[in-house]
């Protein structure tokens, strides 16, 4: 996997990355560190990316299962150290999963595999961060 990031100048703090499979994103900093707020911090990216990570592998198990999953939401609520490096010490993840007849036993079944085997951005914010998962599964007419 490669990545580009690059600055956008002395005006400011933001960047535009371009991931290896041709996609932009750009990324921008506070105002008190010289940034415009245009764009997420880098930060908050990574928790983005745990977030997607995680949503995709819980989708792809309930969908293998032949599970009527018609939606996934997760909500991240994450706290950082005082100090620096400020990394992720907390982030609790809550799934919201709609679906038609979709059992709570095998949504709570993906998101447990998802955390304790496939998910590659949590397993490495577990290195730093507690993470803690909830579940609310919800019936789709």
């Amino acid at each position: 996997m490669q990545a580009t990031v690059r600055w956008g100048g002395p005006d400011g703090m933001s960047f535009i990355a371009e991931t290896g499979s041709g996609h932009l994103v750009a990324m921008d900093g506070a105002p008190d560190g010289g940034g415009r707020n245009l764009a997420p911090r880098p930060m908050e990216m990574v928790l983005l990316g745990a977030g997607g990570c995680t949503a995709y592998d819980v989708v792809l198990i309930l969908k293998r299962g032949r599970h009527r999953v018609t939606g996934c939401e997760v909500r991240l609520d994450a706290q950082r150290a005082e100090t620096d490096p400020k990394v992720f010490t907390r982030i609790g993840l809550h799934f919201i999963v709609r679906g038609r007849g979709l059992p709570r036993e095998a949504v709570e079944r993906a998101v447990k595999l998802s955390h304790d085997k496939y998910c590659s951005a949590t397993a490495m914010l577990a290195k730093t961060a507690e993470i803690t998962t909830e579940v609310e599964v919800l019936e789709e007419e």
